[in-house]
């Protein structure tokens, strides 16, 4: 079975109806990630099959969860989950927080090539960030310990927020050195021909 049929296959399972173009986009990210991966270490996975479940369909099984307009991704790596994000969902608008130099400019490159203009890519320490507007919604896939992505990120979420991190195994001893954040929502993620675990745990701050 080809990367096409994969993927198709894929969506399919997850439950999610993309048309052609985000298809067609989705494979041409998954094309960037293997070209530039080479020289730029994007990822310890090389394989194009493994890189599809373990990365794509990974990062779109969060797209049903994902309820606001605008999305920060922090610590975005490769583009990890924001651009798969944002080619599924065209009006979710998604800026890619890298502070890696080499990492922001893979970004910026996907971004152009992919033609997403609902893409902002900013080169800096999510500390350092100060965006005119905070976030509604501020995930990150692999940045940190729960504490420490609250800490970096508390002054990026807007009053009324929420965060958005996505894990393996259920991070019992993360939880429990949460202070003045409670889990909201803590949901099982299935995503297909991927046999690990996966949550996504959505947090908020404490009244």
């Amino acid at each position: 079975m080809n990367l096409s049929a994969l993927l198709q296959a894929g969506l399919v399972e997850s439950g999610l109806d993309l048309d052609e173009v985000a298809h067609g986009r989705l494979l041409d990210y998954l094309a960037l990630l293997v070209k530039w991966n080479k020289v730029y270490n994007l990822t310890a996975i090389h394989e194009p099959e493994r890189m599809l479940s373990h990365h794509l369909l990974d990062s779109l099984a969060v797209l049903p969860h994902v309820d606001a307009d605008r999305l920060l991704d922090v610590g975005s790596g490769g583009g990890l989950p924001g651009i798969p994000l944002a080619v599924a969902r065209p009006s979710l608008q998604v800026t890619l927080l890298e502070s890696s130099h080499k990492k922001a400019a893979f970004l910026q490159q996907a971004a152009i090539e992919l033609g997403l203009t609902n893409v902002e890519i900013v080169h800096a320490r999510a500390q350092d960030h100060r965006p005119a507007l905070c976030f509604p919604r501020v995930i990150s896939r692999a940045l940190s310990e729960l504490a420490e992505f609250v800490r970096l990120t508390d002054h990026l979420l807007a009053e009324g927020g929420r965060w958005l991190a996505m894990k393996g195994v259920y991070p019992h001893e993360e939880i429990a050195q949460l202070k003045g954040v409670r889990v909201a929502r803590d949901v099982r993620l299935r995503v297909p021909t991927l046999a690990a675990e996966r949550h996504l745990l959505v947090l908020e701050r404490c009244a």
